[in-house]
């Protein structure tokens, strides 16, 4: 476990480095650079306190011993200049160890300021060199801070999901593991942990806790393990990690190397591009590759089965067929994997699912905020279970312990450890069919029955030719069941035509027409009493709609006539038919459209007695009276900033510095583009959130000085495309020309909160100020000008404390709007059985 005293110096450590290294990875490498240097310092006085000689510092590098950096009263640009020739020359130090080399490569100072290095150093110089896990788990914890896309497409992936995907795959002493895409070596970390615990002496473990060591199955190097030496030092060998990025290859040979792996096996090396490692094969693959491909796509060689320029095409099949005869793979995937129609997707799915593919995870989008909103999904690859089954499992993550907000806050509710032991219990299927006879299908009838799995066969997702994995897509082709009667869908309600009604008709009239605005005259052979169903035939086919007054549905849409009133609630139907897949029926050429006799042919519905049915649309009611309550307050909540008459009201412009910002021309030239520099983007802030984070554009260094830089905590202002909309930076960032921000705010008079929330509650009629024939813009002058009340600082505090309690309130509804939509469905929900439903495509399915 991470204690706090090493924490607390990280933290202060990044504090130090943040005004002069705004890049969160390059805070990371500077601080694994200093760590290192004093690291080796330590080990060289260890050295000689054991009667034995200096190594790392000796000879001519003995004058850059850490000391000399720190108490020999030298002054601070002598330090300064020392400390940076050190780290510069380390590579050429002939005592060190090539790992220590590879570490220190292209090292540099990326700051010439004494002051910061001193302050900086000082922290370093608390950390001592202690080879166990807690240190590993400091450096994890440094790793957590890298918060942007790297420049290759990388995102960091949550801990928890890397632990639930080596958890599945169950990697064993024996077996060699391989991350393509290695970043900072969070899969090759877990998965050893995973092996050590997995071999833990339990018995040993709780001798040792009783004599008040920790015993904690949770460390790992210093774990009682039933491994033997040598099992533990092949097992070291075992691990292979490549990159294309020098400083993810330095991070993860430091995370591995305080891990307890003398000679980490990472290589800086171009996985697609390359052929030096192709005949390099692995019984066990996990990664997270990139998402993104360059401009102009990838060119890779020519030894891949699929022919692709996309990156994550390539990874995934590269992985595939680098897997031993007997090999397993975890693989995170976007969406464009599943389901993409181009050539090269669906001929990597074809292959994957004729040959590795055993099981779809699908993940909610959001698991990698705040970098990306991506949705991904988790591939599951295994070449000896392929061969023997021919079925593919979809499992479906709902929740993972996190919201799915920015700040990814944890929350109760968590899917993972069930769906872990869900897909676990599914992979053992094989074996226990050879050792049980039967046992398999009652483990399948199990998972199915509760709704934990979906088991489709491989002929049947191979039909069509399109190979798609979205396992949604086979629970709509599905008959489901109802412990009520099951009757035919026109038994029920049928669908008719909309009229053909004149667009000069349709306005100003007393009733709603579907589609417009109204409907002049009467047209009574086409007059609906309300209420009323209405179901898009064309454009917004298959959206259930309910119409609480007479209404005339034109001639794109469907409405609902109910065959027998005396044994269907009105409400009760709109409900169900909402629970039914119309939109995945569209079809034909040109504007898609909903066939009424597909939908004839497909449903059978549940029929409640009436008594029922009423009850369930009086639970409903109940919730959607909740819902219409808190969506009027988040609807109609605005902050308000009260006024009196001896406040002063001043202009920004006499607060505070207006600078407009900047982009370097021109747009994606790579020596100013996808370099370490966040950049704020417009798209990255909106109403809901105070403070904004960049999520992905990026600058080099060369770039950021053709910007304009800003200070983590500046207030900044949208002069286009939403213009007037205020956010506070969350980090140093750059701002592009959509911005202007407010340099050297004079805070002895107001609060950048305060200052916030009076620019957001004036965002409209800021707005509105804006200028130009085609593009609306705020001018620098025009913000300049915009005046704010200015209390004295103490009440300002209040103001912004009382709304952000507001604000709470609003969150609060809003989660709560959620939680009653869930209700509601729960509700209309339990018309179906729980039981099996089973696909048009041949497998068996949960319902």
């Amino acid at each position: 476990m991470l204690d706090t005293a090493t924490k607390r110096r990280i933290d202060t450590a990044r504090d130090i480095l943040v005004g002069k290294v705004p890049d969160p990875k390059s805070q990371v490498e500077q601080i694994t650079i200093a760590l290192i240097y004093k690291f080796m310092d330590d080990m060289d006085a260890e050295s000689e306190e054991l009667g034995g000689k200096r190594k790392f510092f000796a000879g001519e590098f003995a004058q850059y011993g850490w000391p000399r950096l720190v108490r020999s009263g030298l002054g601070g640009h002598e330090v300064l200049n020392l400390y940076a020739e050190a780290i510069t020359r380390m590579p050429e130090n002939p005592g060190i160890p090539p790992l220590f080399r590879d570490i220190f490569k292209n090292a540099f100072l990326p700051y010439r300021d004494p002051e910061t290095l001193r302050a900086f150093l000082k922290v370093i110089d608390e950390f001592e060199y202690d080879h166990s896990e807690r240190l590993g788990d400091a450096f994890e914890y440094l790793l957590s801070v890298l918060g942007s896309q790297g420049d290759a497409g990388q995102f960091r992936t949550p801990r928890h999901i890397i632990d639930f995907i080596v958890t599945i795959i169950d990697p064993k002493k024996d077996e060699t593991i391989l991350d393509p895409a290695c970043g900072t070596a969070g899969f090759l970390i877990s998965s050893y942990k995973h092996i050590l615990k997995a071999n833990f002496d339990e018995q040993d473990g709780q001798d040792k806790d009783k004599a008040g060591n920790s015993g904690e199955k949770a460390d790992s190097s210093l774990a009682p393990t039933t491994l033997t030496p040598d099992e533990k030092g092949r097992l070291a060998d075992n691990f292979k990690g490549y990159d294309i990025s020098p400083d993810m290859v330095r991070l993860s040979l430091v995370n591995l190397y305080l891990h307890g792996f003398v000679a980490p096996q990472i290589h800086e090396y171009d996985t697609l591009t390359s052929e030096d490692r192709w005949n390099e094969y692995a019984d066990v693959i996990l990664a997270n590759p990139p998402f993104m491909s360059p401009k102009g796509g990838i060119k890779p060689h020519n030894r891949f089965s699929v022919k692709s320029k996309r990156s994550e095409v390539l990874f995934v099949d590269y992985m595939a067929e680098h897997l031993t005869p007997n090999g397993r793979a975890g693989i995170i995937v976007p969406e464009g994997i599943i389901f993409q129609s181009q050539n090269a997707y669906k001929q990597l799915r074809k292959m994957l699912v004729e040959e590795y593919l055993v099981a779809v995870v699908s993940l909610p989008a959001g698991v990698f905020n705040p970098y990306s909103g991506v949705k991904t999904s988790i591939l599951i690859l295994d070449k000896a279970w392929a061969r023997r089954r021919d079925s593919i499992g979809f499992f479906r993550v709902e929740n993972d312990g996190f919201d799915l907000g920015a700040q990814r806050r944890a929350i109760a509710e968590n899917d993972l450890p069930e769906i872990e032991q869900a897909v676990r219990e599914y992979l053992k299927m094989d074996e226990q069919d050879v050792q049980d006879g039967d046992a398999s299908a009652a483990v399948l009838d199990k998972l199915v029955r509760q709704g934990l799995v979906l088991i489709v066969g491989r002929e049947g997702i191979a039909a069509g030719g399109e190979y798609n994995l979205s396992g949604e897509r086979y629970r709509a082709e599905t008959v489901r069941s109802s412990r009520y009667e099951m009757i035919p869908f026109e038994k029920v309600c049928t669908l008719e035509y909309g009229a053909s009604l004149p667009k000069k008709s349709r306005v100003d009239g007393p009733y709603p027409v579907m589609g417009s605005n109204g409907i002049s005259g009467y047209h009574n052979e086409y007059l609906i009493k309300g209420p009323a169903i209405i179901i898009g035939r064309k454009g917004s086919a298959g959206e259930v709609t309910y119409i609480n007054t007479d209404c005339f549905p034109i001639d794109t849409t469907y409405y609902v006539k109910i065959v027998d009133p005396n044994r269907t609630e009105i409400l009760y139907l709109y409900h169900l038919l909402k629970t039914l897949d119309l939109p995945d029926l569209r079809g034909g050429a040109g504007i898609p459209g909903l066939n009424r006799n597909e939908v004839y042919e497909k449903y059978l519905l549940p029929l409640p007695p009436l008594q029922v049915q009423r009850e369930i649309v009086a639970e409903i009611e109940g919730y959607q009276k909740v819902i219409d309550g808190a969506r009027a307050v988040v609807d109609n909540y605005h902050p308000h900033i009260p006024t009196y008459p001896d406040w002063q009201l001043i202009k920004i412009g006499l607060l505070a510095k207006i600078v407009r910002g900047s982009s370097p021309r021109p747009k994606g030239n790579p020596d100013y583009y996808g370099g370490p520099i966040p950049r704020l983007m417009v798209a990255d802030i909106t109403r809901d959130g105070m403070y904004a984070t960049p999520k992905i554009d990026s600058l080099t260094y060369k770039g950021a000085k053709k910007s304009r830089p800003m200070k983590k905590g500046d207030v900044i202002i949208t002069v286009s495309g939403n213009p007037g909309l205020p956010t506070i930076l969350a980090k140093d960032a750059c701002i592009h020309d959509g911005f202007v921000g407010l340099r050297d705010l004079k805070r002895d008079l107001i609060l950048p909160e305060y200052l916030y929330f009076n620019l957001l509650a004036l965002h409209e009629i800021h707005g509105l100020q804006s200028v130009g024939a085609v593009f609306k813009n705020l001018t620098t002058h025009q913000i300049r000008d915009f005046e704010i009340p200015l209390p004295p600082l103490a009440t300002q505090q209040s103001i912004v404390a009382e709304i952000k309690a507001e604000q709470a309130l609003v969150t609060a509804n809003r989660e709560l709007t959620g939680r009653m939509e869930g209700k509601i469905q729960s509700a209309i929900g339990r018309v179906w059985n729980e039981g099996v439903r089973v696909s048009a495509t041949g497998g068996m399915i949960n319902g």
